[in-house]
């Protein structure tokens, strides 16, 4: 082959080679491609917004209709159906999670949760049945976690069956850890008889043990994670029937301006603790979610997504939001000398609060499906790139 052709392909070849690195040098900065992060598996500490049936198997169960839309059945959960760590787990391609306080057909190869029905970041200093709060503190919890992540490595080692339900010691540090908690320490301030200004007093001791509780699961390999803030409860029917009267102000939408005050503090100084400890703990990554907003223009914008009553309990009884604290939803009671069980709505689909405290299973789509993308965190990372220090 004459020697001029060997010269040209070796030339054509040098470009294809230099070509892309030159236009490389000189074009602006190309954003880096997201990977996914692909977690194995989610361990959540909480309340009732994410119990999956921790307060159930402890305390006794939800009672029917609890679940009658998406299990057919009670299944922990008091709303109708799927909670929104439900949507994660599903959106990250895991199954559900099991409670860790359930020992029945339990399977904790993909995570756990902690979280129970009632639980507040402080301990509390009543019982569940004095104050109606859960003993399972989010200190509690994160005991839980240590002995769990513990105990599971033991038993995993043995192997067998146990290698099929329990977790391996490398998941620990590749797993999303999901928080949803705090609401239930501001609204304990309310019913110990405290203030608006001397709940706000308490916030800066709530965060301090949050971060406690953060620096323990950091310090066992915990590296992602997914923090929520609170909601606005003073949207919530429980608190509109209980607590108006010791602060009647009420906005536009109908819900108790004090109480959504103290809720919209508490998320700014969490937003503050989050940015603190990204700073102290610099092999981590955390996602502050805004779920405040995204509950309050649902519930204040409920017709234009679809939904009606937005301050009205589906599953209740009585009262201008359908809700009695003396007989909740599944409960049963004497009318007219005939015993009837406080059931649903017609249409839980249409509705967002299921039982006065807690969302329908549609609402907690709805709200899913607008923090999964990122577009209400910080950094505006999705569900799937909460391994990422950065925005991409």
């Amino acid at each position: 082959m004459d020697s001029r052709y060997n010269g040209y392909n070796f030339i054509s070849a040098l470009h294809l080679v230099l070509l892309p690195m030159v236009l490389l040098m000189c074009s602006p900065a190309l954003p880096a491609i997201a990977i996914s992060c692909e977690f194995p598996a989610v361990f959540n500490f909480g309340d009732s917004n994410s119990d999956t049936g921790g307060l159930s198997a402890t305390f006794g169960p939800a009672p029917p209709p609890n679940g009658e839309t998406f299990f057919g059945r009670p299944s922990g959960r008091y709303s109708d159906g799927r909670l929104i760590i439900d949507f994660i787990a599903e959106s990250l391609g895991l199954p559900y999670l099991s409670a860790y306080l359930d020992s029945i057909g339990t399977n904790f190869s993909h995570g756990a949760n902690f979280a129970t029905g009632g639980s507040t970041i402080r301990m509390q200093n009543k019982t569940l049945f004095q104050g109606g709060f859960s003993p399972f503190s989010l200190d509690v919890q994160t005991w839980q976690f240590t002995q769990f992540k513990s105990r599971s490595q033991f038993f995993f080692s043995q192997g067998g069956v146990f290698r099929d339900l329990l977790p391996s010691e490398e998941l620990f540090s590749k797993a999303l850890y999901t928080f949803d908690i705090g609401q239930n320490d501001l609204t304990a301030g309310y019913h110990l008889g405290l203030t608006t200004d001397e709940v706000k007093e308490t916030i800066p001791d709530i965060l301090n043990q949050f971060t406690v509780a953060i620096k323990a699961i950091y310090w066992q390999g915990g590296r992602y994670f997914w923090i929520h803030n609170t909601g606005p409860f003073g949207c919530l029917p429980y608190i509109l029937d209980n607590l108006t009267l010791r602060a009647p102000e009420v906005d536009r939408a109908g819900c108790g301006s004090p109480f959504n005050g103290v809720a919209q503090l508490f998320n700014s100084l969490l937003k503050e603790t989050v940015l603190q400890l990204r700073k102290e703990l610099p092999l981590a990554s955390f996602t502050y979610v805004d779920v405040y907003s995204n509950k309050y223009r649902l519930i204040s914008h409920a017709r234009e997504y679809g939904f009606e009553h937005p301050l009205v309990a589906c599953c209740g009884h009585g009262g201008v939001y359908n809700y009695n604290k003396n007989f909740g939803c599944g409960s049963k009671r004497e009318v007219n000398g005939t015993e009837i069980v406080i059931g649903s709505c017609k249409e839980p689909l249409k509705r967002v609060n299921w039982d006065g405290v807690h969302y329908t299973e549609f609402a907690n789509k709805w709200i899913f499906d607008q923090i999964s993308e990122g577009n209400f965190s910080d950094p505006p990372l999705s569900l799937r790139m909460a391994c990422s220090k950065e925005a991409p």
